[in-house]
């Protein structure tokens, strides 16, 4: 019994401090509010001109917080009550209201939703280069992608034709500029991730189209498009906005299976909220 009592307790701190940091990190009025125990970004640092690397391309890097959906789609995203619904074909409306929070694949240590979801927890954008200029860019977070990464390719690459794309849980992303505007083209995904705790789904005919500016150093603009002909009725566009941190954070590690009480390695069971106790 006291095991289960300790593996219920670290199940609720843990699915809890999603949602404790983004309440923290909020901005309010007339200021960045980054979290991290107060630690913040003046709003005259902010408003400075965004920074540019050697080849003039902005310099995206951040480390950011925010700019996406975690929790609930629907809120994160800055819709209506019910808005969503509008969107989802009636089957996976029915899908959404049938799941249970305790089953998003998350608890089990697998990596997040697409874009855009994003963790409340830092993410960093990393512009490598090689001889021939940018040939690659990662999206790393500090949560949420169980030890992956995005990785999408600048190096002027197609997508693959359908029968030689393998669907991944982060699907095949190209970019390319348009002028300062990062466009990143993504199709491949391979639909077995929830959008939300709320348990929106998507399928593998999920295409997302970001569109990442900075207008200065302290904001990152990423208008999406999100298209998924089986399982909306229709486009979702949507406008988030990420927040930097204070330089000197880095992105820390995270092994989301290391000494882990309510996944995988604590013998949870998706849809029940119970582990394994001895004899069961």
């Amino acid at each position: 019994m006291k095991t289960l009592l300790a593996m219920l307790m670290s199940l609720a701190g843990l699915i809890a401090l999603p949602v404790l940091y983004a309440q923290e990190a909020v901005a309010p009025t007339g200021g960045y509010s980054i979290g991290f125990g107060g630690t913040r970004i003046s709003a005259k640092d902010a408003a400075r001109p965004a920074p540019r690397l050697p080849d003039g391309k902005p310099d995206l890097s951040g480390p950011w917080v925010r700019g996406g959906v975690n929790n609930d789609f629907e809120t994160d995203a800055g819709m209506k009550p019910g808005e969503l619904d509008t969107y989802l074909q009636p089957w996976a409306k029915k899908l959404k209201d049938s799941r249970k929070a305790q089953d998003e694949p998350y608890t089990a240590c697998l990596p997040m939703a697409p874009p855009p979801a994003v963790h409340p927890y830092p993410w960093r954008i990393v512009q490598s280069y090689t001889s021939k200029g940018m040939t690659h860019i990662f999206i790393i977070h500090e949560n949420g992608d169980s030890g992956a990464h995005r990785q999408i390719f600048m190096d002027g690459r197609k997508h693959p034709g359908p029968d030689d794309l393998l669907p991944t849980w982060f699907g095949h992303s190209i970019g390319r500029w348009e002028g300062d505007t990062l466009v990143i083209d993504t199709i491949g995904y391979n639909g077995k991730n929830w959008y939300d705790q709320k348990g929106v789904p998507y399928t593998d005919q999920l295409h997302t189209i970001e569109r990442y500016s900075r207008p200065n150093y302290g904001t990152l603009v990423d208008n999406i498009t999100i298209e998924d002909p089986g399982a909306f009725t229709r486009p979702i566009n949507l406008k988030l906005t990420a927040t930097h941190v204070r330089p000197d954070i880095e992105v820390s590690e995270f092994i989301c299976l290391e000494n882990n009480q309510y996944g995988v390695a604590g013998g949870f069971k998706p849809g029940t909220g119970i582990g394994n106790e001895p004899g069961r």
